[in-house]
């Protein structure tokens, strides 16, 4: 498989507090050294890009950067100056698509809202606004720092300065009920929303949340009330004009998020920053770079070394086969069942797919399968049949 464009992801791992159901790579520190994190994401991105040069064997400038993605962490806390630093200098190695989409991840607390102004000047055109829950019980539940009308207020300001905003809810927390759940849902989607993540509460080993369930606290909706707020959340959306295009993500025609479509169809990407992972083709062969998880380890060696990458590899053919369907049957559109970069050595095991599509939870093309809202709901369990 080949492509000429990328997507870049860079990393910011600081956050103001850590959220009790958090596991991602997020840290607490009272300030940092923006000359020197500078300094290391910029050369970083440049060891990445010749090293993506090399296994390709293309001239960088020569490549499409199609989508910047800013995560964390809460990289809103991120000087602005440092966020255009970055844009600045992919746009030096490769070349910019015309549309190219420059997402970045922010919180509706006071202190970011007023930054989205300058994240704006700075070539950010798309933000994902992390609210969670519009009801203050739900908020203090999940540890968040703002308020509804914090989060209101904060998506009123980002709308005003950004044509394409996303807001990120979370649902299935214990004791919420449908009618909840849908006045949230419709409170935000009445704004003019044009996306919408809605991610169901997991409890993730190593979170604080993690550690009160094995101590005998319900912290998450029983799975078939958890099903149902699934089942509501497509319906409502829908209703509004989104359609789900991925197991959590609804959006209206032409907004849906181009840098997650690059994860979920097997795409390029590069990664800079602590615990940041990319991966890439080069010919048959996909690259996979892991970059050192520990903030302070990371910027140590890369301020040494001009890069924090500590494990490079490339992909056997039975993990691309795995990724392949494991990623790509999260999303909505048809996957096809021999793409040219799967070994022909593997395949989905004919007797479950042909049960799960008699069932009606795939829908069966030619030559090619999808997930409809059925399929969706048991999507764990089809994979582990269809991979064996």
């Amino acid at each position: 498989m080949s492509d000429t464009s990328i997507s870049l992801y860079i990393h910011w791992p600081f956050c103001l507090s850590k959220c009790p159901y958090c596991d991602f790579n997020s840290h607490l520190v009272e300030q940092i050294e923006g000359e020197q994190w500078q300094q290391a994401m910029l050369s970083e991105l440049d060891f990445m890009a010749q090293f993506f040069s090399e296994k390709t064997s293309q001239n960088t400038s020569s490549v499409t950067i199609d989508t910047i993605f800013f995560g964390g962490g809460t990289p809103s806390l991120m000087p602005p100056q440092l966020v255009e630093s970055i844009i600045d200098k992919a746009f030096g190695l490769f070349s910019a698509s015309q549309d190219i989409e420059i997402t970045a991840e922010a919180n509706p607390s006071s202190v970011e809202t007023e930054k989205i102004a300058d994240f704006a000047l700075a070539g950010v055109n798309r933000l994902s606004l992390g609210v969670q829950s519009l009801a203050q019980a739900g908020l203090t539940f999940l540890g968040r720092q703002h308020s509804p009308d914090d989060a209101l207020h904060a998506l009123d300001i980002a709308q005003s300065h950004l044509r394409r905003v996303s807001c990120d809810m979370i649902y299935g927390l214990p004791e919420q009920t449908e009618n909840e759940w849908q006045n949230q849902l419709e409170r935000l989607l009445a704004r003019k929303l044009d996306h919408l993540s809605a991610y169901q509460l997991t409890i993730e080993a190593g979170t604080v949340f993690h550690s009160r369930t094995r101590k005998g606290d319900v912290l998450v909706a029983d799975d078939d009330h958890v099903a149902s707020l699934y089942q509501l959340t497509e319906q409502i959306c829908n209703d509004w004009g989104l359609s789900a295009y991925e197991i959590s993500n609804y959006a209206k025609q032409g907004e849906a998020s181009r840098h997650n479509l690059c994860y979920w169809r097997s795409g390029n990407w590069l990664a800079i920053g602590p615990g940041a992972h990319g991966q890439f083709w080069a010919q048959n062969d996909r690259f996979h770079l892991v970059n050192r998880r520990s903030p302070a380890g990371w910027l140590s060696d890369s301020l040494l070394q001009g890069h924090g990458c500590e494990q490079i590899g490339s992909f056997s053919p039975r993990e691309i086969f795995d990724n392949y369907w494991m990623m790509g049957l999260r999303m909505t559109e048809a996957l096809a069942l021999s793409p040219d970069f799967i070994h022909p050595e593997f395949s989905l095991d004919d007797k479950w797919l042909q049960i799960f599509c008699e069932e009606g939870w795939l829908n069966k093309h030619e030559n090619a399968i999808s997930t409809n809202l059925d399929g969706r709901l048991r999507l764990d369990y089809m994979l582990a049949k269809l991979l064996g």
